[in-house]
């Protein structure tokens, strides 16, 4: 039974909803992007580290010829 469980697909973790932006003024907005922007530098670099992971795996038990 452990490997119908393994099989299953991994559930997306939660992620907060959008906030109204209507109620907040320029500078707000501003910084807002600013955290958006920090998350999604974190994000590629997460990206990268896994994209160099599978890359160094790939090349390790690629069959030579």
């Amino acid at each position: 039974m452990r490997d119908d469980e393994d099989n299953l697909p991994r559930p997306r973790p939660a992620r907060l909803a959008p906030p109204k932006l209507d109620l907040w003024g320029v500078r707000e907005l501003e910084e807002y992007i600013e955290e958006l922007k920090a998350e999604i530098a974190r994000v590629e670099a997460e990206i990268g580290r896994k994209g160099s992971a599978r890359a160094a795996a790939d090349a390790f038990f690629r069959r030579p010829g």
